[in-house]
């Protein structure tokens, strides 16, 4: 089965609706100059609104529709009847949505929350009619006006996903099977790097009745930061997640050695960003079933001054010990 496609950039053509022409109109009546002005008022056009959804995970929909236009307006009638205002165009993205002007690369907002709307373009205001131009000299004008055009810009939409944690580790560390073994999430597992290409999400719930989420991320490699393997399509999301966890392939299956992996890994946050490096994080030794496991976690810890939670995906070992701390580390941060 072919899983869904991920879009977490995408540049989108957005237009407003027009506001409506404003009527110049004179009803029948006796001893009334030309009847009397009735022009009524254009409506005003839709606006083009982008709002957080948490059942959106990608911005898959607008990549194949680029093109989001709101309604225009009706145009005022005589009688002082009004023109019916457009309607508005709600574009449902996924929570952590940055929204740039694609022309000039400002940031205009973001929607982080769900439900949060962001007003993308607005209508344009109705026309005025004939009726606002009576006076008591001038009893039969015909002037109105035209309705404003909506607004139209292009925007690019970038996304970062909102989560409580994220995974930080290369590839085959074993991120994948720890998201599984923790959560209701169940991202693509095997024996090969990138695995996992695109972030995947798992909710964790404690006995407190407390939720966590936690991200899975794109497999990180040496030089991530200048855009080597995935890159920033890893580094981006990660900036969304306040706390990290470091997940270290203590067998070193790849021929890595675990000490230069967490080195590595350090050393890619902090040039992609300084600040992810003060941010709260655990240490997670894996694969602690593995055989050499044991003789490289001692290495690791003279190496490295550190002394990580023992864990192993496979079995299970450890991982009670691992979302208390998690639970423990997310509730002293608020």
């Amino acid at each position: 089965m072919k899983s869904h496609k991920f879009i977490d950039l995408v540049k989108v053509y957005v237009q407003a609706g027009n506001g409506g022409n404003g009527c110049s109109s004179f009803r029948r009546e006796k001893c009334v100059p030309n009847g009397g002005p009735d022009g009524g008022d254009g409506g005003h056009g839709g606006d083009v609104i982008f709002k957080a959804d948490k059942d959106v995970s990608s911005l898959i929909s607008i990549h194949y529709a680029p093109h989001r236009r709101a309604g225009n307006a009706g145009h005022g009638k005589g009688k002082q009847l009004h023109g019916r205002n457009g309607k508005n165009l709600m574009v449902k993205v996924p929570r952590g949505t940055e929204i740039y002007d694609k022309e000039t690369g400002v940031m205009l907002g973001e929607v982080l929350d769900d439900g949060q709307e962001f007003i993308a373009a607005r209508g344009g205001k109705g026309g005025k009619g004939n009726i606002h131009w009576k006076t008591s000299t001038r009893q039969a004008p015909t002037q109105q006006t035209d309705g404003i055009p909506g607004e139209q810009i292009t925007m690019q939409l970038e996304l970062k996903l909102v989560s409580d944690a994220g995974l930080v580790g290369f590839p085959n560390a074993g991120k994948s099977s720890l998201l599984t073994r923790i959560s209701d999430a169940h991202p693509r597992v095997a024996a090969y790097p990138f695995t996992t290409l695109n972030p995947v999400i798992g909710t964790i719930v404690f006995d407190d009745y407390t939720r966590l989420t936690v991200a899975d991320m794109p497999g990180l490699i040496e030089g991530a930061s200048k855009g080597i393997g995935l890159g920033h399509a890893f580094l981006r999301h990660i900036e969304r997640a306040p706390h990290l966890v470091f997940v270290i392939d203590m067998e070193g299956i790849d021929g890595r050695e675990p000490w230069d992996d967490y080195t590595n890994l350090q050393n890619e946050l902090q040039l992609h960003n300084k600040e992810l490096m003060s941010r709260p994080a655990i240490l997670l030794a894996n694969k602690m079933d593995m055989p050499n496991a044991a003789n490289n976690l001692a290495e690791f810890k003279r190496k490295t001054k550190t002394d990580p939670i023992q864990v192993s995906a496979e079995t299970g070992k450890g991982i009670d010990e691992f979302k208390n701390a998690l639970h423990t580390l997310c509730k002293q941060q608020g």
